[in-house]
C-alpha cells in the first residue's frame, strides 16, 4: 500500500503562516457571501406582512433535514452591473445548488426575491445556464423555486438573445427524461412565463402566483385593455382555466410541502452509497490543508502534501514517478470512489505533456473519473522546450483532457496560469465540476510577466521608430499593467464570471469531491426514459 509521507510540520513558523494567510483569504470570501444573506434576510418584515417565507426558509423547507447542500457560484457577478462587490452583493439574484428531497438528490434553484425582486442579471443568466448544464450532465431532476421580475431591463442587450438557451435548455431536458418541478411564489412573467410553462410539473400559490406574457400596463398601452394581475395570469386563473397549474396551494410552506410530495411521488432512485466497504479516512488532519498552500504565491509546494490529506488512507499509487516528475499523476481513493489524479509541482514540460497524456487515456480506458488540481504557471517556455517539443506534445495532452470520456473534476489549489489552464481543465474544457481554493489565481500569465513584456515590446517599437525612449513611462505603463493582471487573476475577479463553480474552504475539499462523485456514479447507473419532445401541456 503506497501510503504518502508527509513533509509539513504543523508547529512551525511556516506552516502558521500559510494558514493565517489562507483563513484571511477565506474570511473575505465568506464575508461577501454574508453580505449577499443578510441583503437577502433584511426584507423579512416585507416578507412576512405579504404572509411569505423569504427566498432562502424556501430552499430549507424544500430540502431534507440535516441533509447538505452544495451551493454554486455563490459569488457569481461580483463587482459587475448593479453589484458593487463592497455593500451591495446580490449572488447573481439566485441561490443555486445541489441538495436532497425526499431522499432523491436534485438541482434546486431559487429566485432570491429580497434582492433587487430576483431580477435576472446578465451574470444571473449565466449562472442558471449552468445550473441546467450540470442537471444535464447528473441526470438530475430540477426543482425551482420562481420569483422574479425577469430580465433586468437595463442589461438587456446582454440577457436576451443568451436568455433563449434556458428555454431550449428545460425543452431538451424534459425529452432527455429529466422531471422539471416549478413552484411560482410570486411574479413570473414576461419571457419568464415560459419557465413554468416547460416545466413539467407547476406548483402555485393562491393570491400570490402570476404567471404572464404582459402585465397590466403593457396590456393597457399595447390593445388598451384594462385587466387585473389575477385577470391576466393569477393563481386560480391558470389552476381552473388554462391549465398551466397542476396544483393549488395556499402559501409558501404548502406550496414547498407540495412540491416535496410530488417528489417523492416520482419514480426517480433515492441518494445511494458508494459501497458497504468501510472507507479509510486520510492519515492526516484535514485542518492541515489550510497551511499546504504557502502564504507567498511565487513559493513553491508539493501536490503530493494535499494529496495526502484528500485520499482514502493516504494512499496514493504513482504513476511514472521518477519521469518528468514536475507532473503528478496517480490513482487512489476518495471515499470509496477511484480516481486519477494529476497534479502541478512546477511548469509542464514535454515530458510531463506526454506523461499526462497516457495516464489520462489509460483512466478514460479503464473509466475511471479524473481529477486535477491545478497550481501551473504553464508550459515551459523556451528553447530547450521547444527542440523538446512543446508544442506537439503539450497539444497531445489537450488532446486527451478534451476528449476523455469520463467525469473530470478540477480544484484550483494556486496558480492556473497560460495554457496550463487548459491542459489541467479548466472551465474551457468542461470539468464536471469546478472550485477554486482562497489561494487559486487564472490568467494568461502572472502580472509581473505580462508587465515585462508589454515593456520590452513597447521599447523595441519605440527604438525602431527611432523614437526617444522614456524609462519613466515604460514603468508607469509596466506598473499598470501589473496591478491590472493581479487584479483580474485574483480568485474573486473570476468566481464573480463563473470560472469556477465556486470558492471553497479547503477543509471542506474532501467532503465535495465525494458528493461530486457520487452524483457522476448515480448518473452513469441511472437510465432515463426520454422521448422526442419533452412533456408538453396539449
Amino acid at each position: 500500500m503506497p501510503v504518502l509521507r508527509s513533509q509539513l510540520n504543523p508547529k512551525s513558523d511556516a506552516f502558521r503562516a500559510n494558514a493565517d494567510r489562507m483563513r484571511e483569504r477565506l474570511d473575505q470570501v465568506r464575508s461577501l457571501e454574508s453580505l449577499a444573506r443578510e441583503g437577502s434576510a433584511s426584507k423579512r418584515d416585507k416578507f412576512d406582512k405579504r404572509g411569505q417565507l423569504l427566498p432562502r426558509e424556501r430552499v430549507a423547507r424544500l430540502l431534507d433535514r440535516d441533509s447538505s447542500f452544495l451551493e454554486i457560484s455563490t459569488l457569481a457577478g461580483l463587482g459587475m452591473h448593479d453589484d458593487d462587490g463592497k455593500k451591495s452583493v446580490l449572488g447573481g439574484g439566485t441561490i443555486i445548488g445541489i441538495g436532497t428531497v425526499a431522499g432523491k438528490r436534485c438541482l434546486v434553484t431559487a429566485s432570491d426575491s429580497a434582492l433587487k425582486g430576483g431580477t435576472i442579471s446578465p451574470m444571473g443568466l449565466r449562472k442558471g445556464l449552468r445550473a441546467q448544464e450540470i442537471a444535464r450532465e447528473n441526470k438530475l431532476p430540477l426543482l425551482c423555486l420562481v420569483e422574479s421580475g425577469g430580465a433586468n431591463l437595463m442589461y438587456q442587450a446582454e440577457i436576451f438573445v443568451d436568455g433563449g438557451k434556458s428555454f431550449a435548455n428545460q425543452a431538451r431536458l424534459s425529452a432527455m427524461g429529466i422531471p422539471q418541478i416549478a413552484v411560482v411564489h410570486g411574479s413570473s412573467t414576461a419571457g419568464g412565463a415560459y419557465l413554468p410553462g416547460l416545466s413539467d410539473y407547476v406548483v402555485l400559490v393562491r393570491e400570490r402566483s402570476s404567471i404572464y406574457l404582459a402585465g397590466p400596463p403593457l396590456v393597457k398601452a399595447a390593445i388598451g385593455e384594462d385587466a387585473t394581475d389575477e385577470d391576466l395570469g393569477g393563481a386560480e386563473m391558470h389552476a381552473s382555466v388554462t391549465g398551466l397549474g397542476e396544483y393549488l396551494c395556499d402559501n409558501d410552506a404548502h406550496a414547498i410541502a407540495m412540491a416535496r410530495e410530488l417528489m417523492d411521488k416520482l419514480n426517480w432512485d433515492e441518494v445511494s452509497s458508494t459501497s458497504g466497504k468501510p472507507i479509510a479516512a486520510p492519515l492526516f488532519d484535514e485542518e492541515e490543508l489550510l497551511g499546504c498552500i504557502p502564504a507567498d504565491d511565487r513559493e513553491p509546494f508539493d501536490t503530493r502534501e494535499v494529496i495526502a490529506r484528500l485520499v482514502d488512507g493516504s494512499d496514493f499509487l504513482e504513476f511514472k514517478a521518477n519521469y518528468a516528475p514536475e507532473t503528478l499523476c496517480g490513482h487512489a481513493r476518495i471515499n470509496g470512489h477511484l480516481v486519477g489524479i494529476l497534479g502541478n509541482n512546477g511548469p509542464i514540460q514535454p515530458q510531463g505533456s506526454t506523461k499526462a497524456a497516457q495516464f489520462i487515456q489509460l483512466c478514460d480506458q479503464s473509466g475511471t473519473p479524473l481529477l486535477f488540481l491545478q497550481n501551473t504557471t504553464g508550459y515551459m517556455v523556451g528553447s530547450a522546450a521547444e527542440h523538446g517539443g512543446a508544442i506537439k506534445h503539450g497539444s497531445k495532452m489537450i488532446q486527451a483532457v478534451a476528449n476523455a470520456r469520463v467525469p473530470k473534476f478540477t480544484i484550483v489549489l494556486g496558480g492556473s496560469f497560460g495554457a496550463g489552464n487548459y491542459g489541467m481543465c479548466g472551465r474551457g474544457f468542461d470539468p464536471r465540476f469546478i472550485f477554486s481554493w482562497p489561494s487559486a489565481r487564472t490568467a494568461v500569465m502572472g502580472g509581473a510577466q505580462a508587465a515585462k513584456v508589454m515593456e520590452i515590446v513597447t521599447r523595441g517599437k519605440m527604438e525602431r521608430a527611432g523614437m526617444p525612449v522614456n524609462d519613466a513611462m515604460l514603468e508607469g505603463m509596466s506598473a499598470e499593467i501589473k496591478k491590472r493582471l493581479d487584479a483580474e487573476s485574483n480568485v474573486l475577479f473570476g468566481t464573480a464570471r463563473l470560472w469556477d463553480d465556486g470558492i471553497i474552504d479547503p477543509r471542506d475539499t474532501r467532503r465535495v469531491l465525494s458528493l461530486c462523485l457520487d452524483l457522476a456514479r448515480e448518473a452513469d447507473q441511472r437510465e432515463l426514459r426520454g422521448n422526442t419532445f419533452g412533456v408538453a401541456r396539449l
